[in-house]
């Protein structure tokens, strides 16, 4: 197991550190679009921001701020989750409004964590299989990658499942010409990342890696998320905090997960570690005042 004097190795410049923020993504969910100005003050135009679809209900308004996102200048990239998709109509449906009504030009397309499908799709793979994507004009695909393991499906069909698939979806995004990469589910350390990336790359899987950060929040609400998500391992570091009741309320920023970050994406570059993606679990005031310094 990789430590985090291991990941480092050495020293980072303040310049390389607000060079590798630069490259940033952010998550936000349809309802949180509210937040554009928030966003626009502190985002460059360009900037790609994420579109979380957590409930099938919100369909309508994950394209309302796609559009929003879109208009203001910034690159909207919808979750297309497969659970939450009912069928090869709805697929095409979604797609071509999101393209054209929403001014998405590429999407994050995943299983999804519904724990049964809506309709006859419960894998990424199937929706890319359909076509739709490439008969809609959608030429970058993010699919979705999990360092610490994604316990609805190993369970089921074991830890290498999640090789197998990350290696059949890289086959047919390249076979099909399309620019891909791997977004991850967010975690707290970045041992786990350098591992897995590791892993990844010795079993052929060449795809670069967004990697998904928490911002800074508190202990409680980084436990409640962690929950919530199953997110594995280097977890247990925030509920050992939680552990101490005077510490539930009080902020942690993940200062030491973004550095280790940089320095595996300036040292490491075989690694394929290639930008952050900020989840605002705090609040986008608090992610915005943290980053700011940082980003120089």
């Amino acid at each position: 197991m990789l430590t985090r004097l291991s990941v480092v190795g050495s020293e980072l410049g303040e310049g390389k550190l607000a060079e590798f923020l630069s490259a940033m993504t952010l998550e936000i969910t349809p309802r949180h679009v509210e937040k554009l100005s928030v966003i626009e003050q502190h985002l460059p135009k360009g900037a790609h921001v994420y579109i979380a679809l957590v409930d099938p209900a919100e369909v309508d308004a994950q394209l309302a701020a796609s559009k929003a996102l879109s208009e203001a200048g910034f690159n909207a990239v919808p979750h297309v989750p497969a659970r939450f998709v009912k069928d090869k109509d709805d697929l095409e449906d979604r797609v071509a409004r999101l393209v054209n009504e929403g001014g998405a030009q590429h999407m994050l397309v995943l299983g999804g964590g519904a724990p049964e499908p809506l309709g006859q799709y419960d894998a990424a793979i199937q929706l890319l299989e359909t076509g739709v994507f490439a008969r809609n004009g959608v030429k970058k695909i993010g699919i979705a990658g999990h360092p610490e393991g994604n316990p609805d499906i190993t369970k089921i069909h074991g830890e290498a499942a999640l090789l197998s698939a990350l290696t059949d979806k890289q086959a047919f995004l390249k076979e099909n010409g399309y620019e891909a990469y791997i977004a991850t589910q967010f975690l707290f350390e970045a041992a786990p990342v350098a591992e897995w990336a590791k892993g990844l790359r010795d079993a052929g899987i060449e795809l670069p890696v967004n990697v998904g950060i928490p911002g800074p929040a508190t202990i409680k609400t980084l436990v409640k998320f962690a929950a919530l998500c199953g997110v594995g391992n280097s977890a247990r570091f925030i509920r050992k905090q939680a552990m101490k009741v005077t510490k539930l309320l009080t902020d942690s920023a993940p200062d030491d997960f973004i550095r280790d970050l940089a320095v595996l994406h300036f040292e490491k570059p075989e690694l394929g570690i290639a930008r952050p993606h900020f989840y605002p679990f705090g609040g986008y005031d608090k992610l915005f005042k943290w980053l700011g310094p940082k980003m120089g």
